[in-house]
């Protein structure tokens, strides 16, 4: 009962985000006002906050066939040299991530391992459970520092867009005739989420429905038209959550590591923006195109605000996926290797 009316309060507050962002014009108002209210409002209303992360999932599914909908095939003409593109910014980040990672060893005094978990550009989740398996990691810090990463980049990104935004679509309108087919399509996206944990596909609820609608479309199967309202409503329900990660018990692991978490997801933002800018000059794409597809946020979240704002969404996609790739099979196992290595030199065994 007491979830129920947690659930209510988050309900009414994410409502009254979109309502402020919409009133002031502001970007993406069903993603970014939710989260941006429930976020503040955690520090004032003393009730926990409650939003399940399978409302969150249910509103990726969505977002992943409206996504897969979205894609466009002639990007691939192109791929050999994007490859190569899309691998050296991908090393960039990545050592750019290690002076990060020094910086925090020096300024905050905390464990070169956790010091660099804390830095890797890879997903939320993805990381947190890395940190979750290896010893001497600090969880508390690894998680604070990633939740600010998502939340900053979430906000700022498209606020910072707002002005070069094209204005994404609004969706199909509703339709009794086709609502049978839409049920259809959701319940057959949300099987795929099944197959899509047992092959291990990163992101799963939302790369999963996205791969399936891609694969239908290459078949030639028509599909309905994800509506407005339900993509507004699977905004809100990602806003809600996203918005709920960051809490006040977090800011208690101490001035030095809370402004360190700012200031390292500043820094990182910043420099994906400047390859941003490169990969518009390189390749013409537009400028919210280019940003997106080189922020260090998360599949979904960069896929969707594509989607929101106007961007390239297949290209937006598809650098993520690379990026997501990327670290799982080249940075992980690194990080994985070195944090061995130091296990054992503190062990004497080396």
């Amino acid at each position: 009962m007491r979830n129920i009316q947690s659930m209510g309060i988050v309900l009414v507050v994410s409502l009254l985000g979109v309502w402020i962002f919409n009133l002031l014009h502001l970007p993406v108002p069903w993603l970014l006002g939710p989260l941006f209210f429930v976020l503040i409002s955690q520090f004032f209303i003393k009730t926990h906050l409650y939003w399940p992360s399978s409302f969150r999932n249910i509103g990726l599914i969505v977002i992943g066939i409206s996504v897969g909908q979205s894609f466009q095939f002639h990007f691939f003409e192109n791929m050999g040299r994007l490859i190569g593109i899309m691998l050296s910014m991908n090393v960039m980040i990545a050592l750019f991530s290690l002076l990060l990672a020094y910086g925090l060893v020096k300024a905050g005094h905390i464990s070169l391992k956790t010091a660099m978990t804390c830095t890797v550009p890879g997903g939320l989740s993805q990381i947190v459970a890395f940190a979750e398996e290896e010893k001497e990691i600090d969880l508390a810090v690894v998680t604070y520092f990633h939740v600010v990463r998502v939340i900053t980049i979430v906000l700022g990104i498209p606020l910072l867009l707002h002005a070069h935004a094209a204005g994404g679509g609004k969706g199909a309108d509703f339709s009794l005739s086709s609502f049978a087919e839409l049920v259809l399509l959701l319940v057959v996206a949300a099987g795929s989420v099944w197959v899509g944990k047992k092959l291990k596909i990163p992101v799963p609820y939302f790369l999963s429905p996205l791969l399936l609608v891609i694969g239908m479309q290459i078949l030639s199967f028509e599909t309905p038209e994800v509506p407005g309202g339900l993509l507004h409503i699977a905004q809100l329900m990602m806003g809600a959550y996203i918005g709920q990660l960051l809490t006040p018990k977090m800011l208690v692991l101490g001035k030095r590591i809370v402004l360190l978490g700012v200031a390292t997801t500043i820094l990182l933002m910043l420099f994906t923006i400047g390859q941003g800018w490169i990969l518009m000059k390189m390749m013409g794409y537009s400028l919210a195109t280019s940003i997106l597809g080189t922020a260090a946020g998360g599949l979904d979240q960069m896929s969707l605000l594509a989607s929101a704002i106007g961007a390239d969404v297949t290209i937006v996609t598809i650098f993520q996926m690379f990026r997501i790739l990327f670290v799982f099979i080249i940075v992980l196992p690194l990080l994985k290797a070195f944090c061995r290595h130091i296990d054992e030199r503190d062990t004497g065994r080396i």
